[in-house]
């Protein structure tokens, strides 16, 4: 089995906590670890021999190094990165993985799963995966639906009738898929009980779903072939990575598999899926998972942080300052280091057109935290003005930024913590914590850490323009 680990989404209804360069899957909405970090500790552990199955993750290259950090703190192999320059949806990057797998073998299974979603009783989880698994060797494209808990209008539904003649208890035909409905049709599908909520997970052959886009999309399919004879491929000691041609892919079709394939295959069955579920796609639905988490006050205020309400009742609120509320009823408030958000309880879907307004107004908000990560460290703006900004700089262990200058800002670097190894121009020196260094506007320079912690600095940039795009690398040790 090839497991597909769907990994480029970008989290807009999950602004502010999600940015573009920060994604929903990488960060800690759940506890200690990402919904990325637990995707793939649940399903490493359902591939049961190392010659055969593999484990690939689709994603965009601008989240390569989050993913490959994250595999790596679980001590989790990955045999493939697929990598998109220009996303264009689930329909192409499945088509993409196929075809790449059936290059191999066109009769091998592939699981195909997204990066941040929420699930528990992962022995239900397996169980499920081993029926798909079985119906997929028969021929059929697989989709995992969720016997819904209640009436919710965030998700898509699938009408089925229960076929129990092949075997499957918890196998169903499909009649029909429906959009997110208003709360009186979700409410009537949840009384007929032969409704599910669409997971977005799938199982099939590689040549079975291959002949079927060919039927359906031939057009994309065309395409995605030219792309995958076009692959940049690049193996590095622990795994391969494949760059997505970014002409090729802008010439592709902007559609869901759900809407190329699934609702138009006649290979189509459904597997019950009799594990929790939760698609952490907007902050409703995160309310009943927090809930359980954070403190609930006697008006089902439901905090993290501090909290004092006076005649307030029924709100989700997120933030690292003391809040106080007066007459404040089902709202949800998340606060962040630069962006507050307050909403509605059952608005949150509309978030997203907040963020595409700010692309067009203020992108750097939806693409940045002030806390942005790299390959080697990350960096957090802790003051900015028009002519100067303050970051602490974190460098891990034995890497190194890249050569680079600036052609519009000078550059003063001091030691917090750790040791460094800093060159500027022809020059090249050793600082220790309390000692500092300049660097010119247009002089190229690199930071280093040589020892076995982190190495902490302050930076403060001086200059007329300090947007992060005035960088010239000379040489890159993570290929930029």
């Amino acid at each position: 089995m090839t497991i597909s680990i769907l990994c480029g989404g970008s989290g807009t209804r999950l602004f502010p906590l999600s940015r573009s360069l920060m994604p929903k899957q990488f960060i800690k909405l759940i506890g200690e670890d990402s919904l990325f970090k637990l995707t793939l500790r649940r399903n490493a552990e359902l591939l049961r021999n190392e010659e055969q199955d593999r484990l690939e993750i689709i994603t965009n290259e601008l989240h390569y190094f989050l993913a490959l950090d994250e595999a790596k703190e679980e001590h989790i192999a990955i045999d493939s990165f697929i990598l998109e320059s220009c996303p264009r949806n689930t329909a192409a990057a499945l088509t993409i993985s196929a075809l790449i797998t059936a290059q191999t073998n066109p009769h091998e299974i592939i699981l195909s799963i997204p990066s941040d979603h929420l699930i528990d009783n992962e022995e239900a989880y397996k169980q499920s995966i081993r029926q798909a698994e079985s119906l997929a060797k028969q021929g059929y494209i697989v989709v995992f639906g969720i016997l819904p808990l209640y009436a919710h209008t965030g998700y898509g539904y699938i009408e089925t009738n229960k076929d129990y003649n092949n075997g499957h208890s918890a196998t169903h035909n499909v009649i029909a898929f429906h959009e997110k409905p208003s709360l009186d049709v979700a409410q009537a599908y949840l009384q007929q009980g032969c409704y599910y909520w669409n997971s977005g997970m799938f199982c099939y052959e590689a040549g079975i779903f291959l002949e079927e886009m060919q039927i359906y999309q031939p057009e994309m399919y065309q395409i995605c072939l030219e792309i995958v004879k076009s692959l940049q491929r690049q193996q590095t000691s622990s795994h391969q990575f494949l760059r997505i041609d970014k002409t090729l892919s802008a010439k592709i079709e902007d559609i869901s598999i759900d809407y190329a394939l699934i609702e138009k295959t006649k290979k189509l069955k459904m597997v019950e899926g009799n594990f929790q579920w939760n698609d952490v796609g907007c902050f409703d639905a995160l309310q009943e998972v927090w809930g359980k988490l954070w403190h609930k006050d006697t008006a089902n205020n439901i905090s993290k942080g501090i909290l004092e309400s006076i005649h307030s009742t029924n709100n989700l609120i997120m933030s690292n300052k003391a809040v106080a509320t007066i007459g404040l009823n089902d709202y949800i408030v998340i606060d962040t280091f630069d962006v507050l958000l307050i909403a509605k309880k059952g608005s949150t879907q509309e978030v997203k057109q907040i963020v595409q307004t700010l692309q067009k107004t203020n992108a750097n908000l939806v693409n940045n935290h002030n806390e942005v990560h790299r390959p080697w460290g990350n960096y957090k703006v802790l003051l900015e003005s028009h002519h100067y900004k303050l970051k602490s700089i974190l460098v891990k262990p034995k890497q190194r930024l890249s050569l680079q200058k600036h052609y519009h800002r000078n550059e003063h670097w001091i030691v917090v913590s750790g040791s460094a190894i800093v060159q500027i121009g022809t020059q090249e020196f050793f600082l220790k914590p309390n000692e500092s260094t300049y660097i010119p506007m247009g002089e190229t320079h690199r930071l280093t850490n040589p020892g076995n912690i982190d190495l902490v600095i302050i930076e403060v940039q001086v200059g007329e323009y300090l947007g992060e795009d005035d960088i010239v690398r000379m040489e890159d040790d993570y290929l930029r």
